[in-house]
Formats: structure tokens, C-alpha cells, sequence
């Protein structure tokens, strides 16, 4: 399987994002120097596509799948696509604070701590739905480092979308995001622009 070995704090650099979206609370004190370059229109949104992809965790045959995905459903292409980068389950954990960060959380479940409504899932791109109740498995939850992990996440705000039991590391989909409720600093605009061409 491929994996991005990418130094997450010099492609945030790179990107002009904040390592806060990504779960690392780290910061880089080197400014990103670049020529008065004018961006064309097509460097903006390649950026862009690279920002949501990074965010995510994602390669691109998979986000372009996610993106397909999107344009068939009703509604604008946009917004689909965030609500189902949204809907990863290991976003799903990142967000119910059970891991520090989208890669910790991918990592969860790909080790089968994770069930979904009872049942252990291990595909961090499983689509979660409205009603799924959300737990990491009870052999897993004695864990040291699980006891880390809610030190670290324990003051995280979660989205209003999810109800969270931190105690009992479980958490349940109230309902499915809408692009509102989505704080990822992404134009999805740009990135269908740069698809549809």
C-alpha cells in the first residue's frame, strides 16, 4: 500500500495550512519564502485539491474516486465530496478525540480496535451512517494508550454532528454532516473546477 512520508509540519508549510487541523499542536517557526510568483488559476486550485487530500490522509485515486462519488449524488458536487471525506470512520475517531490524529486514527483501525454498531471494522474508508454507534472494543479500552490519547483529546471540541461518551470511548452519528458543520479550511469549489475541466 502506498503511503504519504511527507513531513507533515514542512507540507503544511507548503500548503499555508495550521498543523492544528491535522491534530499536532506543534508549530514551525520558518516562514515559507517564495518569489513574487504570481499563482495562475490552476496553481490555486491544484492547492487546493492538495490541501483537502493532505488533510485527509488521502492519495489521489482514491479522493478522485470520492470525487465521482460525489457528482453523482444530488445536491452540489462540492459539498458531497466533504460530507464523504467527512464520513470516513477514521475521521469519524479523529473526530470523537479516540486518536490525536487522522493518522493515529487511521492506525486504530486499521489494528481492529474499533466497532461499528458491534461489529470490527477495519477499512478506515468505511463510510459511517446516521444512527452508528461508534466504540473502541473493550479488550482495547485498558490500554495505556488509550488513557494518553483522552489526556490529549480530552478538551476537543466535537462536532455537533457526533455525540461523544469519552468515558466509555464511545461515541454516535446524531445525524450526517452538512458543509456547515465541516471546519476544514478547503474551497471544494476550486477542486471541482480543476476535475471538471
Amino acid at each position: 500500500m502506498a503511503v504519504n512520508r511527507v513531513p507533515v509540519l514542512k507540507r503544511c508549510r507548503s500548503l499555508g495550512l495550521e498543523p492544528s487541523y491535522l491534530g499536532y499542536d506543534k508549530k514551525s517557526n520558518r516562514q515559507l519564502v517564495r518569489a513574487n510568483k504570481k499563482v495562475s488559476e490552476y496553481g490555486l486550485q491544484l492547492r487546493e485539491k492538495q490541501k483537502a487530500k493532505f488533510i485527509y490522509g488521502m492519495l489521489e485515486k482514491p479522493f478522485r474516486t470520492y470525487y465521482e462519488k460525489a457528482d453523482m449524488m444530488k445536491g452540489q458536487t462540492g459539498e458531497n465530496l466533504m460530507i464523504l471525506l467527512e464520513r470516513r470512520l477514521d475521521n469519524v475517531i479523529f473526530r470523537l478525540g479516540f486518536a490525536r490524529t487522522r493518522r493515529e486514527a487511521r492506525q486504530v483501525v486499521g489494528h481492529k480496535h474499533v466497532l461499528v454498531n458491534g461489529k470490527c471494522v477495519n477499512i478506515p474508508s468505511y463510510l459511517i451512517k446516521a444512527g452508528d454507534v461508534i466504540e473502541i472494543r473493550e479488550k482495547s479500552k485498558s490500554l495505556q494508550r488509550y488513557k494518553d490519547i483522552v489526556e490529549v483529546t480530552g478538551g476537543r471540541l466535537v462536532p455537533e454532528w457526533l455525540d461523544q461518551d469519552i468515558d466509555g470511548l464511545k461515541g454516535t452519528v446524531k445525524s450526517l454532516p452538512a458543509r456547515e458543520m465541516i471546519d476544514v479550511p478547503v474551497d471544494e469549489m476550486l477542486i471541482v473546477e480543476l476535475y471538471s475541466k
